[in-house]
């Protein structure tokens, strides 16, 4: 069974205001309140989220049955990698949510793998 194809223009749009938004935030609502290390995984969260929003605006172009694997993959790459690093930035060391976010961040950065990497083999053959 295929997987349904989602309105990645969409998601990609929202995906990027809202990275632009964070970056902006980070820079100048969090600057005071966040350690240097907070703040650029704050930064390096928020570019991640961007440049995969990018790849996502990419991803809508493509044709349905070509676009639905890697649009998951970087959409759930996005949430996770990018949304656990905003969260560990703004959660004080030793909170137990912590142990939940950190190890989410490598899966999050493998689904972000996994959608260039199926991006890169499809050569417009990718069904599920």
């Amino acid at each position: 069974m295929p997987l349904p194809n989602l309105p990645w223009k969409t998601i990609a749009g929202l995906s990027g205001a809202a990275a632009c938004i964070a970056g902006a935030f980070g820079t100048h609502a969090l600057r005071s309140r966040l350690t240097p290390f907070q703040l650029e995984s704050w930064q390096t969260a928020s570019h991640y989220q961007l440049l995969h929003s990018a790849v996502l605006l990419y991803v809508s172009t493509l044709p349905a049955a070509q676009a639905a694997l890697p649009g998951y993959l970087f959409t759930a790459g996005i949430g996770l990698f990018s949304g656990t690093i905003y969260g560990l930035a703004l959660v004080p060391q030793g909170h137990k949510s912590r142990k939940v976010l950190g190890p989410l961040t490598p899966v999050g950065g493998s689904f972000l793998i996994a959608g260039w990497v199926v991006l890169a083999l499809s050569r417009g053959k990718v069904k599920l």
